[in-house]
């Protein structure tokens, strides 16, 4: 018997995941997921943006305007910090899946936790200072870099092409 076709790269099935993740999240603006999964295939840990745990979605601001105190940026956790502190287990050596382009906040958890491959998709802010922030100490830190784009569309696409 043959091999079925069309099947799910590893990049793409934990991408999958990243975006599940990022379902979870309540910020009304930007759903950010993370995935981190060790050099066997197997999640080590899933994260997604949103308050620190016992901070109510109801207390605290979404806004992303106005001053600090009044927007989401002075508390909420990013996807990839919450996949890390979400850990059980070591996460050095892991690679990290990420809907968004880490920031530069979240760069130095990534390399300070040992994390060697990060694989993303949109990189929406690429050309903000933090941004490019975040890719000069990646790099330098020897952590490769890999974009794929538009994996949930490809995801459906191969599902609809294994019916045909």
């Amino acid at each position: 018997m043959d091999q079925r076709e069309n099947v799910l790269s590893w990049d793409e099935y934990f991408m999958g995941l990243a975006h599940l993740s990022a379902l979870r999240s309540k910020d009304p603006n930007t759903q950010v997921g993370a995935a981190i999964v060790d050099e066997n295939h197997r999640v080590v840990s899933v994260g997604y943006n949103g308050f620190p745990k016992g901070c109510s979605d109801d207390e605290y601001p979404w806004a992303r305007e106005g001053g600090v105190l009044d927007t989401k940026y002075a508390y909420v956790v990013h996807a990839e910090l919450n996949a890390i502190l979400n850990s059980k287990w070591p996460v050095s050596g892991c690679t990290l899946y990420v809907s968004l382009f880490p920031c530069n906040e979240c760069a130095k958890a990534i390399i300070q936790a040992g994390i060697r491959r990060i694989v993303y998709e949109s990189d929406k802010y690429a050309d903000t200072e933090t941004t490019v922030a975040s890719k000069r100490m990646l790099i330098s830190a020897g952590v490769e870099l890999c974009r794929i784009e538009n994996t949930i569309k490809l995801t459906v696409e191969k599902k609809a092409n294994t019916y045909k």
